[in-house]
């Protein structure tokens, strides 16, 4: 988390761990039977390397992908996204 003091009160900001997100889409991928070309396929990618970065804690999905990947997967953004 993030935390720092504004106006004499502690405000905490959530961090996104990209690599433990990143394992969840992999994870999430894999329970689903799909491989990295056909998930990027579903998203219309032209090649896999967005899926990897993701997957590598490179890079994190735009929050459009990240609602693909919510309805593709079952599961919630919140459930994809991985907080400190």
């Amino acid at each position: 988390m993030n935390r720092y003091i504004k106006d004499n009160k502690i405000v905490i900001h959530p961090i996104i761990n990209q690599i433990k997100t990143g394992q969840n889409i992999k994870n999430m991928r894999e329970e689903k039977g799909m491989s990295v070309r056909k998930l990027a396929d579903l998203m219309e990618f032209e090649s896999v390397q967005a899926v990897y970065n993701w997957q590598n804690g490179i890079s994190l999905p735009s929050i459009i992908n990240l609602k693909i990947l919510s309805e593709l997967f079952n599961k919630s953004m919140d459930d994809i996204l991985v907080f400190e």
